[in-house]
């Protein structure tokens, strides 16, 4: 395993950590900790060029929070006039970005939708219709209609 893996890995841990702190000691511990890997995991991706990446996205919750995630870990998500409001660009090492913000944002997008599908489902029930399977499938009509 690389350095640059190595140092991930540990980001990921401590990260893990960070959220789940219970006390504010456990918390200053471990978002010091994770600043100290975010250093060093910079001054690896340092040896690998940037590059301009392109992301179109499926909807206004995923920009959201991929434009966060990439503000978090100090890139600077944009886009390009006439492009698409679900269209972001964003200039990192590939592998660096890869390794950390997509990942995350493809575990936090998962659950992001399932949370939305689930809430969505429950309202329509509560709200509207109790009733909330898939449609009926009927064999064609004779007259077309």
């Amino acid at each position: 395993m690389s350095i640059e893996n190595q140092l991930r890995e540990k980001l990921r841990k401590v990260e893990a950590l960070f959220v789940g702190a219970s006390t504010s000691g456990e918390r200053l511990a471990a978002g010091a900790a994770a600043e100290r890997l975010k250093a060093k995991l910079a001054e690896a991706a340092q040896r690998e060029p940037e590059i301009e990446m392109k992301f179109t996205l499926s909807d206004s919750w995923s920009v959201h929070l991929f434009i966060a995630l990439c503000r978090r870990y100090g890139y600077k998500p944009y886009r390009y006039p006439r492009q698409r409001r679900t269209t972001l660009m964003v200039r990192a090492p590939r592998s660096a970005f890869d390794a950390i913000v997509w990942r995350q944002f493809a575990d936090l997008h998962r659950e992001m939708h399932d949370h939305f599908a689930k809430a969505t489902e429950q309202l329509i029930r509560e709200a509207v219709h109790a009733n909330t399977t898939d449609a009926d499938i009927v064999a064609e009509s004779i007259n077309g209609a």
